[in-house]
């Protein structure tokens, strides 16, 4: 495991403000076309004063992350903290945000449904995680899932081929797992399962933070 790199001209109360800075400007962020019907941006978040050493990068923000304006506060949220807590690692030191800032969705009946967002859509938003990735410096980041998977390791990468692997990538180490939102969609019979092995993706996280 390598040293955490030095985050140039910032301390952690620079880098943080850095952080919300950029969360403020991409308010009016107009790259693509989802900021339309999203409620408002869903900008990453850590909360404790101190850089993370962990990012977690899911997909893009659910219907209850649309209205609360914070990652990973629904189910699939609800997911990730019992994982995190089950591996030992503190989601408020981690930090939390997605590949894609605004909700794209579907309307069936009177409930908006998550719509996967498109490689144009996932490209337009990537200047923003490049962002969050330069000022934090993460010594890991661990991708939730496909969406965010590929939109870091290249469109040829496969969750299912090589999860849990820890790979250098853009100046850091990344490691890619399921979304937490695959454990909800699984048959009752397999959750249990596959909930384990999530948990086991992040105990490999933690183990190489030396957590």
């Amino acid at each position: 495991m390598p040293d955490r790199p030095a985050t140039a001209g910032h301390g952690a109360s620079q880098a943080l403000a850095a952080i919300h800075a950029a969360a403020l400007e991409a308010r009016g962020c107009r790259a693509c076309d989802l900021w339309k019907r999203a409620t408002q941006t869903v900008f990453g978040e850590a909360e404790a004063a101190e850089l993370p050493r962990v990012m977690l990068v899911g997909e893009q923000p659910g219907d209850m992350e649309d209205r609360a304006g914070h990652p990973f506060v629904g189910p699939a949220g609800g997911v990730l903290d019992r994982g995190l807590e089950a591996a030992g690692i503190d989601r408020r030191k981690a930090y939390v945000t997605n590949a894609v800032k605004h909700f794209k969705w579907e309307q069936r009946g009177k409930r908006r449904l998550h719509k996967k967002p498109s490689s144009e859509e996932v490209r337009a938003c990537r200047p923003w995680l490049d962002r969050e990735i330069a000022i934090l410096k993460p010594r890991l980041i661990v991708c939730l899932g496909a969406t965010a998977a590929q939109a870091l390791l290249g469109p040829a990468f496969r969750v299912t081929v090589s999860r849990g692997q820890v790979l250098e990538g853009l100046g850091t180490h990344l490691m890619a797992t399921v979304h937490p939102s695959s454990i909800l969609r699984a048959e009752p019979g397999d959750r249990d399962a596959q909930f384990e092995a999530f948990v086991a993706d992040l105990k490999k996280a933690r183990t190489w933070l030396g957590a």
